[in-house]
């Protein structure tokens, strides 16, 4: 079992910076793939990033990479989520999610995922 929280959202504009975090409890935390995903009103969940559990493996959405980064502290069980040069079309719920696999997250398998409540992310034009 793994519980996971989200914080970090807010409303900022166009152009700004945010870093959303995700702190797991239990003790397995270095076993599981982490991710991020999105769902903007209206809209379906989407992949937005995931890191493997030493960090040396990571994978982007066409629509994130180069402005996003993930990473995580296995020590303090948390993955970060730094986001910059934030657009408009980025504003949504974000959702923290844990995994065995990095396929599973990647390919949309979800039936071992652990998900979080999610944290909102505004962004102004």
């Amino acid at each position: 079992q793994v519980h996971l929280e989200e914080s970090g959202g807010g409303l900022v504009q166009a152009g700004g910076s945010l870093r959303l975090s995700c702190e797991a409890s239990g003790s397995t935390f270095r076993r599981y793939v982490m991710g991020w995903f999105r769902q903007a009103p209206g809209k379906e969940r989407e992949f937005v990033a995931a890191i493997n559990w030493s960090g040396g493996n990571t994978y982007y959405s066409d629509s994130v990479e180069g402005r996003f980064t993930i990473s995580r502290d296995n020590a303090k069980k948390t993955v970060f989520l730094q986001m910059n040069r934030l657009e408009p079309e980025d504003t949504a719920a974000y959702y923290c999610a844990a995994d065995p696999t990095m396929t599973a997250l990647v390919t949309g398998d979800y039936d071992l995922t652990y998900w979080g409540k999610g944290t909102l992310v505004t962004v102004s034009s």
